[in-house]
């Protein structure tokens, strides 16, 4: 078989298997460059789609949320995501709230710093104070609307709340956004447009990406999806969805690979 007959052979394998709508430069020019791992990383991409736990819909709004991640922003694959969830019938409120929920992956740094600050203070025996005042009246009522707002508490946001209410505040309003229908009073129209399930697997998906990997995230959404209905099968094609971010690697380096040494070994 000549090399044109086996990438054109490959690329139906591709077109079959993951749909013409995902081929993007990265791929063609990974088929180029080594077929070989072309067609492994086409297998490997293929078995969530092929099993689908999830429905497909609800793949593609996944997969934009490990890509449109702050730790990742693989515009290529935010536009392949956009495109296939739209075709599957997401509507832009839909794809729009997934931008919102991963929007919030930046507390992270408080979420992992507020409690490495604390056990310092108390490690040096300082601000103590500080750091152990029971919660005035305004935390007590911006812990109670987190709760209602959100569906949980996490004891990690108590320190957070205890040093900083104003920006524990502002945070509240914008990690909420996605899951009320009204925000002071002003009507959001389309808020609220994905189950709380999904919700839930979207955090997952961009906690358990490898450009993140943040565990205590990770296991909160995991109990909050089994809360909301998620079956084990569901949380694992996340993660085999969330594993997939590693081919980027060889969709940014072939193009690059190609134009520098062509594609004869």
């Amino acid at each position: 078989m000549s090399t044109q007959e086996e990438q054109k052979k490959l690329k139906g394998e591709f077109d079959s298997k993951l749909g013409p709508d995902a081929y993007h430069e990265g791929w063609d020019a990974l088929l180029r460059v080594d077929p070989a791992f072309f067609s492994a990383s086409v297998s490997l991409a293929s078995v969530p789609r092929r099993k689908s736990y999830l429905p497909r819909k609800e793949q593609a709004l996944i997969s934009l949320a490990v890509d449109c991640a702050a730790t990742h922003l693989y515009a290529p694959g935010i536009r392949e995501h956009v495109t296939s969830a739209a075709r599957e019938g997401a509507s832009k409120d839909e794809i729009l709230e997934v931008i919102e929920l991963s929007s919030t992956l930046g507390i992270h740094a408080c979420n992992i710093g507020v409690p490495l600050l604390v056990e310092v203070l108390k490690e040096e025996g300082k601000y103590l104070d500080d750091i152990t005042r029971s919660f005035d009246q305004t935390q007590r009522e911006l812990q109670r609307e987190f709760t209602e707002k959100r569906g949980y508490w996490h004891t990690f946001w108590e320190d957070f709340l205890r040093l900083d209410p104003e920006f524990f505040a502002g945070y509240l309003e914008f990690s909420s956004l996605p899951w009320v229908k009204n925000v002071e009073g002003i009507a959001q129209e389309g808020k609220g447009a994905l189950e709380p399930k999904l919700k839930e697997l979207v955090y997952c998906a961009f906690d358990a990406a490898s450009t993140h990997l943040y565990v205590p995230g990770l296991k909160l959404h995991m109990r909050n999806a089994l809360g909301y209905g998620a079956t084990p099968q569901e949380i694992v094609e996340v993660l085999e969805i969330a594993t997939l971010l590693s081919l980027h690697t060889g969709h940014v380096a072939a193009p690059i690979i190609e134009e520098i040494m062509g594609t004869s070994s």
